[in-house]
């Protein structure tokens, strides 16, 4: 019998650099060596193995269409093929979801910074074609990105509590003021802009200068980053200290409801066009993107990654995904909803 055995199958359906693959086997002698683990062509580290269970962590700086293989005593398994995220961007302080403009698919991301400190250049551009361009404009700690229904880019300042409209890529014009440590921002189908301030308030902006309480939730040791689902109610997710923290539910009228609880640090979320939420967090031991059923309401692991703070979803099909320094593309074949910026 091959002493490399038979690889059976693999979860979660998808990968980022870093994240843990779970391969069931059949068969598989352990070696004494640790290098028998093969992604990409590259030795990966092995976290645990057993004859029926090998978990190991992809090395950094491969490709998307990855084989996978295990040695034994000089020989080899049956080869899988396994779909990782391709990084399209790195040196970054990603804080919150990127954002795709909808006019040609460019991805914005930040370098956000230490609190109160004007990085010398904190908003960038990944154009379609890869090349990564600054954008000429001033904003400190910029932290939540959304563009409005008519394509117009709004960018939340979590130190002075401020929103900003940036014009022509270069220009930051101030827009509301006074929400406390903003973070998220999304657009209602309505084009109102509603802003999360992580120390337990969601404002509503209906226009320039104006800024309504819209709702309470307990404060965030992070962030707020806030969707609109498709049925038009804003969701919340409110990282703490917690391992069993909540996403939350806000009607038309303000009124909050509990949508999940049980993950830990839920970070960005974002919505498919089917209504199923996806949350950056922790859950059940597993790290990396959750999607939750919208009919079930069953969390299911989707990406493997450590260290996520974002997604939102391209016009191609594309999950892109935004750790604390660096952008994944993705390519998973969901499509998200027109307001799932946040």
């Amino acid at each position: 019998m091959n002493k490399a055995g038979f690889i059976k199958g693999f979860s979660p359906p998808y990968f980022i650099a870093g994240g843990e693959i779970e391969l069931t086997t059949d068969a598989f002698q352990v070696p004494s060596s640790t290098n028998f683990l093969s992604i990409g062509g590259e030795d990966a580290r092995v976290v645990a193995a057993s004859d029926v269970r090998v978990i190991g962590r992809l090395p950094e700086g491969l490709g998307e269409d990855l084989e996978v293989l295990l040695l034994s005593n000089g020989e080899s398994s049956n080869v899988i093929s396994i779909l990782a995220g391709r990084k399209i961007a790195a040196e970054l302080h990603n804080v919150a979801n990127p954002a795709v403009d909808p006019k040609d698919d460019a991805v914005i991301a930040t370098r956000s910074g230490t609190r109160g400190r004007q990085e010398e250049t904190s908003l960038f551009r990944i154009e379609p074609d890869g090349y990564l361009d600054a954008l000429p404009v001033e904003v400190m700690n910029p932290t939540g990105i959304a563009f409005s229904p008519d394509g117009k880019m709004f960018v939340s300042n979590r130190a002075a509590g401020e929103v900003y409209m940036i014009e022509a890529g270069e220009m930051a014009i101030p827009y509301a003021s006074g929400l406390g440590v903003a973070t998220g921002l999304a657009f209602d189908k309505n084009g109102v802009l509603f802003v999360g301030d992580r120390s337990g308030t969601i404002y509503r902006v209906p226009e320039l200068g104006v800024i309504e309480e819209f709702a309470k939730i307990e404060p965030s040791v992070a962030a707020y980053h806030i969707a609109f689902g498709p049925d038009g109610r804003l969701f919340v997710s409110a990282p703490g200290l917690s391992s069993y923290d909540a996403i939350y539910a806000v009607d038309r009228g303000g009124a909050v409801e509990m949508y999940f609880r049980g993950f830990g640090r839920p970070q960005g979320l974002a919505f498919d066009r089917d209504g199923n939420v996806y949350v950056a967090a922790s859950h059940k031991g597993n790290r990396g993107i959750f999607s939750i059923d919208h009919e079930s309401g069953v969390a299911k692991h989707l990406v493997s990654g450590n260290g996520i703070v974002g997604l939102c979803f391209d016009r191609g099909g594309n999950m892109i995904i935004s750790t604390g320094d660096a952008v994944y593309s993705l390519p998973v074949g969901i499509f998200g909803t027109l307001l799932a910026n946040a």
